[in-house]
C-alpha cells in the first residue's frame, strides 16, 4: 500500500477517536484516501476556499431565517451549489473536495459545504439528517429554519420536512429527526453512500475496500463490516487474505451462532481452493 495512503487512514482514525472530531477534517481525509493524488495541498486548498466562501457572506446578519436566506442567496444562487439526480451516479458526488471544485453533490455533502461555510462565519447551523435526504438547519428548536442545499438552499416548511420524511419511509416526521447530527454519524452517512454506490458496480470493488477500511477505523462499527471486508478480498481475487479474515470472523460469531460460524469457514476453504 502507499505511504502516503496508510498516513491518510492514520490521520482519519486519530480524527474520528478524537474528543471532538470535525465533519470537514474527516471528509477532506476521505476525499485524500479515494485520490492519493489531492496531497495535502489538495485539502489545504479546500480549507482555503471554504474560508473564501465564508467571506462573502454579509457582516451583521443575526437570526435563523436572515442566515438561511444568505447562504441560499450565496451558495445556492450566485455559486450554484445544488444536486440533481444524475449526481446519484458519481462517486465525486461523495468527496468534499470534488464537490467544492464542481459545485455538485448529494444531499449531505452539499449540506456539509453549507455548514462549514456559515460555521466559519458564525451562523447558528447544525446539520439535519433526515431520512433519505439531509438537510441544513439554523437556530434554536423554536426558531428553527431548514433549507436543502440540493434544491438550491429552498427554505423547508414543517410541511415539506415532512413530505421529505414519509417519501423516503412512509412514516411521520418525528421530532428526534430534526435533532443536530452528530459528526460521526454524518461521517457514516457519506460512507454507507459510497458503499452503496461501490455496491451497484462490481468493477469498482477497490471504492468499496476503501470505505470499508475506514467504516472499521470508526471507533464503533457493526462487526458485520468485518464479513464484508473478506468478501470484498475474495472478490478482488486476494483468496489467502480474505479466507484468513473470514476464518477470524467465524471465531467472533462462534459464541452466538455455532451454525454460521461452521458455514463462513466452509468459504473459507472455498475461496483457498480457488488458488489450487
Amino acid at each position: 500500500m502507499d505511504p502516503e495512503v496508510t498516513d491518510w487512514r492514520r490521520e482519519f482514525a486519530k480524527e474520528a477517536r478524537s474528543e471532538r472530531p470535525d465533519v470537514v477534517t474527516l471528509c477532506l481525509l476521505l476525499g485524500a484516501v479515494a485520490d492519493p493524488s489531492l496531497g495535502r495541498r489538495g485539502i489545504d486548498a479546500a480549507h482555503i476556499e471554504l474560508d473564501r466562501l465564508a467571506g462573502l457572506l454579509p457582516y451583521g446578519l443575526a437570526g435563523p431565517r436572515p442566515w438561511a436566506a444568505a447562504l441560499a442567496e450565496l451558495l445556492g444562487g450566485s455559486c450554484g451549489f445544488r444536486g440533481g439526480p444524475a449526481d446519484y451516479q458519481r462517486l465525486e458526488s461523495s468527496l468534499l473536495p470534488e464537490v467544492l471544485r464542481r459545485r455538485r453533490g448529494l444531499p449531505i455533502l452539499l449540506s456539509v459545504v453549507w455548514i462549514e461555510v456559515a460555521r466559519r462565519a458564525g451562523a447558528p447551523v447544525y446539520g439535519v439528517a433526515l431520512p433519505g435526504h439531509f438537510v441544513v438547519g439554523f437556530g434554536p428548536p423554536e426558531e428553527r429554519v431548514l433549507a436543502d442545499p440540493f434544491d438550491g438552499g429552498r427554505l423547508l416548511s414543517g410541511a415539506d420536512a415532512e413530505l421529505l420524511v414519509v417519501g423516503a419511509t412512509g412514516a411521520p416526521l418525528e421530532e428526534s429527526m430534526l435533532s443536530p447530527a452528530a459528526p460521526l454519524d454524518t461521517v457514516v452517512r457519506i460512507l454507507n453512500n459510497i458503499r452503496a454506490w461501490a455496491a451497484a458496480r462490481p468493477e469498482r470493488s477497490d471504492v468499496a475496500l476503501w470505505a470499508v477500511d475506514l467504516c472499521l477505523l470508526l471507533p464503533a462499527h457493526p462487526a458485520r463490516l468485518r464479513l464484508e471486508r473478506a468478501e470484498l478480498l475474495v472478490q478482488r481475487g486476494e483468496f489467502l487474505a480474505g479466507a484468513a479474515e473470514l476464518e477470524d470472523y467465524a471465531a467472533v460469531v462462534e459464541a452466538v451462532d455455532p451454525t454460521a460460524a461452521e458455514s463462513i469457514r466452509r468459504r473459507a476453504g472455498a475461496a483457498r481452493a480457488r488458488l489450487n
